[in-house]
């Protein structure tokens, strides 16, 4: 049974609770690297399912998210109440073929990304924090809410990243 958009919401930020956002998202690169340490090819293309994606794949999905976080951030704090369109993730892998993707390149991609995004954040005013956009299927998401979610969704594939690993 796939979760439902509010049930995913819940996951994400259980996951984050008690922890600072913006502290999750600046290590999870380092904490990535330093999972990948000693990883042939083969660890890094092992899928433990049909239907589940191997690390190579979850780091081209990360480096992929962050683009999707990129310009969700930059449209909300500049239109306030903006759309937030939704994504695929399992089209997006299809389409930019994850399973061929170089593990070391799609973490090199998602560090200068993240760089940047936490760069921006650290930039902006307090107040725009507040600002909001309406995502498709999960409704309205302020600034500090996405921050949040995505910090959720580092340590979601963190755990993985770190099973596969040792598996």
């Amino acid at each position: 049974m796939q979760e439902t958009p509010q049930q995913y919401i819940q996951r994400m930020l259980g996951l984050v609770e008690g922890k600072d956002p913006l502290k999750v998202q600046k290590t999870t690169a380092e904490n990535l690297s330093k999972l990948l340490q000693g990883l042939d090819k083969q660890k890094l293309m092992y899928r433990p399912d049909p239907d589940k994606w191997s690390i190579a794949e979850i780091l081209a999905h990360l480096a992929d998210a962050e683009v999707v976080a990129a310009w969700r951030l930059r449209l909300v704090l500049s239109q306030n109440g903006a759309t937030i369109q939704s994504f695929d993730q399992n089209v997006w892998a299809d389409t930019f073929n994850y399973q061929q993707r170089d593990a070391r390149a799609s973490l090199d991609t998602f560090r200068v990304l993240r760089a940047s995004n936490l760069a921006m954040l650290e930039s902006i005013p307090e107040k725009l924090w507040d600002n909001y956009g309406t995502h498709q299927e999960r409704g309205r998401e302020t600034v500090a809410h996405i921050v949040s979610m995505y910090a959720g969704h580092d340590l979601n594939h963190l755990r993985q990243v770190e099973a596969l690993a040792k598996a």
